[in-house]
């Protein structure tokens, strides 16, 4: 008799350590979105959860909870279409953000998506035809770029450092 063929876990295997931490960034992106007491959509808006967007900067696996907890957050948006539009800005941003080498450029992806795509967005809704629609755009661009500015810039450095200090005093 023959012995089988060795298990071997594929190249790019997912952990149960993984898979829950892309579940505790899900929940907890979404509870901050969602009970925070600012305002977390529309034009104008401060989502503390976003600090949190730096996250993929130090473990791959936050892109996933980031998207899931963005998306969860989002069913709450009076606009509905923040559920595909808002998710994939996170996306993208959190993307691009897992593959930066230095730490004081995480912030900039999360900035710069939700600026153009979300302010897009909004922009869209306020002026539907063509003419307002660019005023409108630079208008929610900047509003909501400056929020996110804040949160990820200000809060989320803030994080990172924490967390790699913490990551140091482990080693």
């Amino acid at each position: 008799m023959r012995n089988p063929e060795p298990i071997s876990t594929p190249r790019h295997a997912v952990s149960a350590r993984q898979i829950a931490k892309a579940g505790l960034v899900a929940a907890l992106y979404a509870v901050l979105t969602v009970f925070a007491p600012v305002p977390q959509y529309g034009g104008i808006q401060f989502r503390v959860a976003e600090a949190m967007t730096v996250l993929p900067f130090l473990f791959p696996e936050a892109v996933f909870g980031l998207t899931v907890g963005c998306f969860v957050a989002n069913l709450f948006s009076p606009f509905l279409l923040d559920c595909v539009v808002g998710t994939s800005a996170t996306l993208l941003a959190a993307l691009w953000t897992s593959r930066l080498k230095k730490p004081l450029l995480a912030p900039m992806p999360p900035v710069v998506c939700n600026a153009v795509i979300v302010g897009a967005e909004i922009a869209w809704f306020m002026a539907q035809d063509g003419e307002n629609f660019l005023r409108a755009w630079l208008f929610n661009g900047f509003t909501v770029g400056f929020g996110e500015l804040l949160a990820c810039y200000v809060l989320g450095l803030l994080l990172l450092r924490t967390l790699q200090k913490l990551s140091a005093r482990r080693s």
